[in-house]
């Protein structure tokens, strides 16, 4: 067998992404916040950029540039210009005194309603012993002179709820040891207010008697707020109905039993607490106001607002303006100038290769964020296109949709629409949607009509629910003939998936809770 040793050359083709192309994609699918700091970080590690806000800094104030001054007058009470002066007691003297103004003005301190008056008068004559001196706000001895106290001095931090309740466990014991056994019990007490630490394995960790720990851990049960470190959702019901003086007999029984309350086995619970119908939906009423997570008004992280990225609006010629959220998008600049300022100064290949990698990068970057807003500009504009029933009638009016139809519709691929709509929202005059929210699957009509959207028939389940009456409540098959009736064909695995993504309970746990508890 003979080996051989050879060149050869073959010609071929092959798809590469260059980095450029890595860098478009990656931009593409990112969400505004997520794209906020990748530009953050740019414009940190690139010198060339900058952002556009900077040269339209003075639109909301000044224009910029140099301040206007103020205008001053010259000798005489003129100004500069040769004007005279508006103010006439300018015209004799520059620096008036405080008395002068008030004299000028009727602004004295004691032109006042008596409730308003200076910080101290001197008593009228007759009236000894008596002082007229309110508490001053900010300045001593009630003297205007002085400057205000800074207002952010007098704001506090939102507290946390371990700081909240090892506050009060200073006021609520002296003894050393209890604060000791008292901060391990709250740094065990989690976001929602519970206990998570097993007592018996704290009180050998610590070395103290479990009755001290027992006894440490009902002083931090009476802390604010109500029902906070129970150890599960019984004992915090049971702690905060105590406290409202509401834990007889028959509450008790309900509290150990949620399990059949979830269930809304509501014959068992009559049975189980010795009460009539009226009394137990009393009962529930009350058990509903009670909070699970008391915790959770503490410590609680910033409300993330939806932000959208296009909004829809309606135009008046009857169709739909769909413009992008420039509060959403960040605006960059290639600074040109000072690049050429720079690259004259490099000396070094090394240094004239960085500003060449810098500039072609910001070039890039800038491209790609112009990119972006056209491509999520135009897929949105489809999207709107192709569900315009929901902008005018709701959910209702859904169409089905996927991704090949809006792609073949602008000439896209179904992988660049994809990344579009990840992480990407549309606000309408009926809220803030994501734009896969407009994308659903399709279920096909009865006696050949059109399809239906996923969402539109999930819907439409959800109003034959909530329309029901004690004596007319749906079961599953029903639901399926309603809506067979309406010309939609569906099976009844999928009508009980729908209802179970609802959190909506079965027919018989509705009739039962219906029965249990009428309407008043």
């Amino acid at each position: 067998m003979g080996l051989l040793q050879r060149l050869e050359m073959r010609q071929g083709q092959a798809l590469v992404m260059t980095p450029q192309l890595l860098q478009a994609i990656k931009l593409l699918q990112l969400s505004h916040l997520d794209l906020a700091a990748y530009v953050d970080a740019e414009l940190e590690r690139n010198p060339l950029l900058e952002r556009a806000e900077a040269e339209v800094s003075g639109e909301a104030g000044e224009p910029r540039g140099e301040a206007a001054e103020p205008a001053r007058d010259g000798p005489d009470g003129e100004g500069f210009d040769g004007e005279a002066s508006a103010e006439p007691w300018l015209s004799h003297d520059l620096n008036p005194s405080r008395s002068e103004i008030e004299g000028d003005l009727g602004t004295r301190l004691d032109n006042v309603f008596p409730d308003d008056g200076p910080a101290t008068r001197e008593a009228p004559a007759g009236s000894e012993g008596l002082s007229l001196t309110p508490a001053p706000y900010g300045n001593a001895g009630g003297s205007f002179d002085g400057e205000a106290p800074d207002f952010e001095a007098t704001l506090t931090a939102e507290s946390s709820l371990h700081e909240h309740l090892s506050a009060q466990l200073d006021l609520a014991t002296r003894d050393p040891v209890e604060r000791l056994v008292g901060g391990f019990l709250v740094d065990a007490i989690d976001e929602a207010g519970y206990l998570r630490e097993d007592l018996a394995a704290l009180s050998e960790r610590l070395g103290v008697p479990l009755a001290l720990v027992e006894r440490v851990l009902t002083l931090v049960q009476g802390f604010d707020p109500s029902g906070i470190g129970a150890r599960d959702l019984a004992e915090c019901l049971a702690i905060q109905l105590r406290e409202q003086d509401r834990f007889d007999p028959a509450m008790q029984a309900l509290v150990s039993r949620l399990d059949l309350v979830a269930k809304r086995d509501f014959a068992s619970l009559r049975r189980l607490c010795g009460v009539d119908e009226e009394d137990l939906s009393d009962m529930l009423s009350e058990l509903r106001r009670l909070d699970p997570k008391p915790g959770r008004a503490f410590g609680s992280g910033p409300v993330e607002v939806l932000v959208p990225d296009v909004f829809v609006r309606p135009a008046p010629d009857g169709s739909w303006l769909v413009e992008l959220n420039s509060e959403a998008l960040p605006r960059v600049l290639v600074n040109q100038s000072y690049y050429a300022t720079v690259s004259r100064g490099a000396k070094t290949d090394t240094d004239k290769a960085f500003l060449s990698e810098c500039l072609q990068t910001a070039n890039w970057l800038t491209r790609s964020l112009e990119q972006r807003a056209r491509t999520i500009l135009k897929v949105a504009s489809e999207i709107v296109r192709q569900q315009d029933g929901f902008f005018v009638n709701g959910v209702a009016h859904l169409r089905p949709l996927n991704l090949k139809t809006v792609a073949d519709a602008i000439g896209m691929h179904e992988s660049t629409v994809s990344r579009v709509t990840s992480n990407k929202s549309i606000g309408t005059s009926r809220g803030t949607f994501e734009m896969k929210y407009f994308f659903t699957a399709a279920i096909p009509g009865a006696a050949g009509a059109a399809a239906h959207s996923s969402e539109a028939v999930r819907h439409r389940i959800k109003q034959l629910i909530d329309g029901e009456t004690a004596g007319d409540v749906l079961s599953d098959d029903a639901l399926v003939q309603r809506l067979r009736g309406e010309g939609v064909d569906i099976a009844r695995r999928t009508v009980a998936k729908y209802r179970e993504s609802l959190r909506i309970p079965s027919s018989i746990e509705r009739r039962r809770e219906r029965a249990a508890m009428p309407a008043r």
